[in-house]
């Protein structure tokens, strides 16, 4: 009776092992699976432009958010842009920091429809960095993309021609440099504030 109980138990530990193995590698499965095929509004990346400009055309619209407590002012410059699908477009975000501290922030992004998230194409983001901003800095974010030609070949995609890009802004931890800084910065405030 025992041995059956010991190869219970081994046969237990077992599922178990590979249960929390396959949860383990279940996330980074789904964002390159995202990434491949679009699922999701996941975009697709890009070093170039496209080499096929179509007449038939598409409207972007941009929307931009943060995160609950998020301290940062975020929105878009443009609210649509009506693009040639093929033609390289250039949006621009803005960022302001309103506070007396460096935050750092992270933009999580997706299109909707989701049908058209493989055929959306960034070739350069302010989403693939960390951006840091410093207290009371404003910027202008660049994102260049296009819209994929091949959408057309697409059962669901080929009759979408609204596509919303949106951004959530989420904070990061700062950077180390950035990070003692700030400390530098703080250290400094306490120190006159008990004078």
């Amino acid at each position: 009776m025992t041995g059956a109980k010991n190869k219970t138990l081994i046969r237990l530990l077992a599922v178990v092992v590979i249960m929390g193995g396959l949860s383990w590698a279940a996330v980074p499965m789904y964002d390159l699976f995202c990434k491949v095929t679009g699922f999701g509004g996941t975009t697709v990346q890009a070093d170039a432009g496209s080499d096929v400009v179509l007449d038939e055309t598409v409207t972007v619209r941009f929307d931009a958010s943060k995160e609950a407590g998020f301290e940062w002012e975020f929105k878009p410059m443009q609210r649509t842009m009506e693009l040639k699908l093929g033609e390289t477009g250039l949006a621009f975000y803005e960022a302001y920091n309103p506070t007396d501290r460096v935050i750092a922030g992270s933009a999580s992004y997706n299109v909707t429809p989701f049908a058209a998230g493989g055929y959306f194409t960034k070739i350069d983001c302010f989403c693939f960095t960390m951006q840091v901003l410093q207290p009371g800095e404003r910027v202008q974010m660049p994102v260049t993309f296009y819209v994929d030609p091949e959408i057309l070949q697409d059962r669901e995609a080929k009759y979408v021609h609204t596509i919303t890009l949106s951004y959530t802004f989420h904070e990061a931890d700062l950077p180390a440099e950035e990070g003692q800084e700030q400390a530098a910065l703080d250290q400094g405030k306490s120190s006159t504030v008990k004078r």
